[in-house]
């Protein structure tokens, strides 16, 4: 079979000959889960590190207030509190960055970081600060200093929202149109405004102005028009955008009208002078066509994809995974929708179109990545997830226990957190081998943790064996450990656990006894032993034996104790 991609309008295509390839090349594209880290936040929208070797994280929100966590997620600090700012809707605080000399113990020229949001005016502005001099975790709020100020009249939608500087050391950030519905000034095109663009420039660490210059290699630095801060024009709300770290190659996620959601990509070295095309073009379909150029004179996506007729899609451009955790997924291009939840993940070794992951958390606004390169996404909703590879259940089970009384056995389990778990199928069995379903428990879906309960009739007179079946609602399931319990008043737990997995039987007794035996279920011996005078814990070598159910029996005379425990080697 033959697979034939063109991406976008770049000029080249890409065959993927599953004769000629090597099979990984081809292979099917990995799943990945989010994990919850961090919850209760106020409307979280970025995720970023300082690169400064702390490996510590800062969590931009909203409404103005930066948090600060160590590499554990723990021992979170406001770092800062940005003030003159409107937020609410598209608005806010949206971004910060870094500067790549953050780390540098002279004042004069580290401590710097960047932040971007709307003012009091709905005007977009980007302004410098420096951390405190006494605290590493503690921002000077008194530093700010304005750096620019962009004018966003009319509407208050479509601000762009994303500050990264490149390998270069020159500061990047995209802008939006300029808000409502068709870029009606058509500002993406105009080269005299700073909307709708990718924007750079060379800030600097002066206490005066003026705090940033033009780099000389700008493409429209010089007299006139089109702006020398502009880097790319052609983009509507490009409110997610990232460098790969390993190539410093370009990827934008550019929110559409109405007909499509768009990711750009442009190789490193090829990103500046260019056009991505909005109001001409949406996605790859024409939008707007009046005072266009022909079609190779833009850069088209990447890939793009339908917005629904509700008009409830919005784009979350995201990152390469680079890290170390999950090498199938390094390589990996990692974007989702606001709405839908859907992740799209794309091959940047193929470039074959993405796959299309649904079912995950909605609302992300953001994917950030730590110093070393492991990734998380931000839902406006107030979480923080980990982006992982193949998850495992998405259910942490702390505790199951199972008490018997007068025929009734009572189950009880506790969670330290769920997602996305749909149900608890209850399962019982005679011999600890064959189950069958009593019942099911629906699932709370606490992320963190719940408890619960079930209670089973059983006049079975011998031993029951329980586990839990913990299905997701992708079908997707695990067992927890299996848990026993003797319906016989006469009978005697004293072998713990009485699930033998570890090739060692501990049997705890408080009373003296003469000797004990091993026999399966069909009588034979397979094990005796005298423990004349032994009390306390006894710990026997059972790794010999095959799988089964097995009978320990304790003796004294004439008295005698039972119970069935399951040998799993």
């Amino acid at each position: 079979m033959t697979k034939f991609y063109y991406p976008g309008r770049w000029g080249f295509l890409i065959v993927c000959l599953t004769l000629l390839v090597p099979a990984n090349r081809c292979a099917a594209q990995p799943t990945i889960g989010f994990f919850p880290i961090l919850t209760g936040l106020s409307s979280p929208i970025d995720f970023v590190n300082a690169a400064d070797g702390s490996d510590r994280v800062f969590i931009v929100q909203q409404g103005g207030v930066i948090r600060v966590y160590n590499s554990s997620f723990g021992s979170p600090k406001t770092f800062l509190t940005v003030t003159g700012i409107v937020s609410g809707g598209e608005q806010g605080l949206l971004s910060m960055a870094f500067h790549p000399d953050y780390e540098n113990p002279n004042p004069a020229i580290g401590g710097f970081f960047y932040v971007y949001y709307t003012n009091t005016s709905s005007d977009l502005e980007l302004a410098r600060y420096h951390v405190s001099s006494t605290d590493a975790d503690v921002a000077d709020p008194s530093s700010k200093q304005v750096i620019m100020t962009i004018p966003h009249p009319t509407n208050t939608n479509h601000n762009g929202g994303k500050l990264l500087f490149g390998a270069d050391g020159y500061l990047y950030f995209a802008t939006g149109d300029g808000g409502g519905g068709g870029d009606v000034p058509n500002n993406a095109q105009r080269p005299d405004v700073l909307l709708g663009k990718m924007l750079r420039i060379n800030v600097t660490n002066s206490p005066v102005l003026p705090f940033y210059t033009i780099p000389a290699d700008n493409p429209y630095a010089g007299p006139g028009d089109p702006l020398d801060e502009i880097w790319a024009f052609g983009l509507r709300n490009p409110f997610r955008w990232s460098f790969d770290r390993a190539n410093q190659n370009m990827w934008i996620g550019d929110v559409g009208q109405g007909e499509r959601e768009e990711v750009n990509f442009r190789l490193a070295g090829t990103t500046g002078g260019i056009n991505y095309g909005w109001r001409c073009y949406e996605g790859n379909l024409p939008f707007n066509t009046s005072g266009c150029l022909s079609p190779i004179n833009y850069v088209f996506p990447a890939f793009d994809y339908i917005n629904p007729p509700s008009g409830s899609a919005a784009v979350t451009g995201g990152v390469v995974y680079r890290g170390n955790t999950y090498q199938a997924l390094r390589g990996y291009y990692l974007a989702a929708d606001v709405y839908s939840g859907d992740v799209y993940l794309m091959n940047t070794a193929t470039f074959l179109p993405p796959t299309i992951q649904p079912g995950l958390p909605g609302s992300i606004v953001c994917f950030g990545e730590t110093e070393s390169g492991e990734v998380f996404a931000v839902s406006l909703g107030g979480i923080v997830y980990q982006v992982i590879l193949d998850p495992p259940l998405p259910v942490s089970l702390i505790q199951f226990t199972a008490a018997s009384r007068s025929g009734i056995t009572t189950l009880t389990w506790k969670t330290a957190s769920e997602h996305n778990l749909k149900q608890f199928e209850i399962e019982h069995s005679p011999d600890g081998i064959l189950f069958s379903t009593a019942g099911i428990v629906q699932a709370k879906n606490d992320i963190n943790g719940a408890d619960y309960s079930y209670v089973h009739p059983a006049s079975f007179p011998g031993r029951l064996f329980y586990r839990l079946k913990m299905v997701d609602f992708d079908a997707s399931f695990d067992y927890s450990a299996v848990v026993s319990i003797s319906l016989n008043p006469n009978d005697q737990d004293f072998v713990h656990p009485s699930v033998i997995t570890t090739g060692v039987m501990n049997i705890f007794i408080e009373e003296a006894w003469q000797s004990l035996e091993v026999s399966g279920i069909n009588g034979a011996t397979i094990l005796k032993k005298n423990i004349t005078g032994q009390t306390g814990k006894i710990s026997i070598p059972v790794n010999a034996a095959m799988r089964g159910v097995y009978l320990v029996r304790l003796r004294n005379g004439w008295k005698a104790i039972t119970q069935k425990i399951l040998i799993l080697p």
